[in-house]
């Protein structure tokens, strides 16, 4: 696929590195020039240092790498406002939370992946990869890394196939929690994790060890 990264930080690198691994042809592109062209020398792979709006047009998929109080400067020097991603998947990995506290920083009924669908209409906005530190796709798949699960929401069916794809890529396993309405859950769940790891907890014996369901044909 052609995959556009709008962003230059660890994320960026870890998924761009990632994907252009895999195979796919792999789009950089930031507020700086300069830091897109130094990362995507650094990648390899034919990894293509190119403006945010190069970034946003004609990609299977973009994924918007920046800070949450980054956003809305990130998309606007993509074009989005012009309907530049309007049919493009646009995975949204912000954590829109306090820093060492975990509590949101989005008004009451408001999501992240809500406000990125305003900023970027026409763009099929899907939550992902907004869990995990981005040390967890630095390895290639089948590397003895634990296999993890990617919880997703958005509204569009094949939108979510196409970032589905690419979590299997990096060696994750897709799972569709529901539509963007349902996302304010996984952004809590995000504030959940950082807060009880910033406390000194260890989240992952916060929550209890239950069995799946049979899948359901």
């Amino acid at each position: 696929m052609r995959i556009g990264i709008l962003g230059t930080g660890t994320l960026a690198a870890a998924l761009g590195e990632g994907w252009a691994h895999a195979g796919h042809e792999v789009a950089i592109g930031g507020r700086s020039q300069l830091k897109a062209e130094k990362l995507a020398e650094r990648l390899g792979h034919g990894v293509l240092a190119v403006a945010p709006r190069e970034v946003a047009t004609g990609r299977d998929a973009v994924l918007l790498a920046v800070s949450w109080d980054g956003v809305e400067d990130m998309l606007r020097l993509a074009g989005a406002s012009d309907g530049v991603l309007k049919g493009t998947p646009l995975i949204d990995p912000t954590n829109a939370v306090a820093h060492g506290v975990g509590a949101l920083l989005t008004e009451p009924g408001e999501s992240m992946a809500g406000r990125i669908a305003e900023l970027a209409p026409g763009a099929h906005v899907v939550k992902a990869f907004h869990l995990f530190p981005a040390d967890q796709w630095t390895s290639p798949p089948g590397d003895g890394r634990t296999r993890v699960t990617v919880a997703m929401c958005g509204d569009d069916a094949a939108a979510l196939h196409t970032v589905g794809e690419l979590v299997r890529g990096v060696g994750g396993t897709p799972a569709v929690l529901g539509a963007l309405d349902r996302v304010h859950q996984l952004e809590e769940v995000a504030g959940f994790v950082i807060g009880l790891a910033f406390a000194g907890f260890d989240p992952n014996s916060a929550v209890p060890r239950v069995p799946s369901a049979p899948a359901v044909d």
